[in-house]
């Protein structure tokens, strides 16, 4: 029998929405090598790689191109399958040890809630390039270790954007992505965005958890709010709820698993 991999849809209550992650748990150690192949074969945004630990998992996310530091919907996947397949109480908190520190998730309901660090961005002035790549005249934008952040003026913007995926790639190997957000329209939600990481494997993420990081704290400053709802508009679509506490995020979102299968 192969090692069994997981598809979940997270970010989303219906299968083929939100955004599509692997799941791999192992019974020791993966070389890194080994890893990115089958992230590679698996062609998702991340496929996630655990093992159990003391005191919860070892967790690693893989892009098809490259390992990522901090990975939101591919966490929330793994969380998700941990309880679904039994490997923890539904009671029971997720603990996560990864290259961003200890990572924490619990069910609420029929969301889960995870707890991750804040990454606030500063007001910066973006190279020519980057906005010609974009194909837009930003109201803002900041700048933190990961990912630009780019404020458009309407919703309407950021759903029309269609950045030259080449061009982006070559103005952002140094970062791993650009946010594009804006107020919602809409009145469930807070804030919509976009997200493009064309260095890092992934031309569009259909759901970005690890921005709302950045998001979360750039429109509490912008809303006065603690607790928001975003809404990121890429064709698959995905909602999360975000909480602002200090220096950490709360990060809200739903799963559903579509695929069980063997690696060989």
């Amino acid at each position: 029998m192969g090692l069994k991999i997981t598809q979940v849809d997270a970010f989303t209550n219906k299968p083929f929405g939100g955004n599509p992650a692997g799941v791999c748990i192992l019974a020791e150690p993966g070389e890194a090598e080994w890893m990115q192949k089958v992230a590679q074969e698996m062609n998702l945004a991340e496929t996630a790689f655990l093992y159990k630990q003391a005191d919860g998992y070892s967790l690693r996310w893989f892009t098809p191109a490259v390992e990522v530091d901090l990975c939101g919907h591919a966490t929330l996947a793994s969380a998700h399958v941990l309880w679904e397949e039994g490997h923890l109480n539904l009671t029971a908190q997720a603990r996560f040890h990864t290259k961003s520190g200890l990572l924490t998730a619990e069910r609420k309901g029929d969301w889960i809630e995870m707890d991750f660090p804040s990454q606030p961005a500063e007001k910066t002035t973006a190279p020519e390039m980057l906005l010609e790549a974009l194909g837009v005249r930003p109201t803002y934008v900041g700048r933190n270790q990961p990912n630009y952040i780019v404020q458009l003026e309407s919703e309407a913007q950021v759903r029309a954007i269609a950045p030259d995926m080449k061009l982006l790639k070559s103005v952002t190997p140094a970062a791993m992505g650009v946010i594009v957000t804006s107020r919602a329209t809409s009145p469930e939600f807070d804030f919509v965005s976009r997200y493009f990481a064309p260095a890092a494997g992934i031309d569009e993420d259909p759901v970005t958890g690890s921005a709302h990081c950045t998001l979360a704290t750039f429109w509490q400053e912008q809303l006065s709010k603690a607790e928001m709802v975003g809404y990121q508009a890429s064709a698959r679509g995905g909602v999360v709820k975000v909480r602002v506490a200090g220096e950490r995020v709360f990060l809200g979102g739903q799963a559903v698993t579509v695929l069980r299968g063997e690696l060989a």
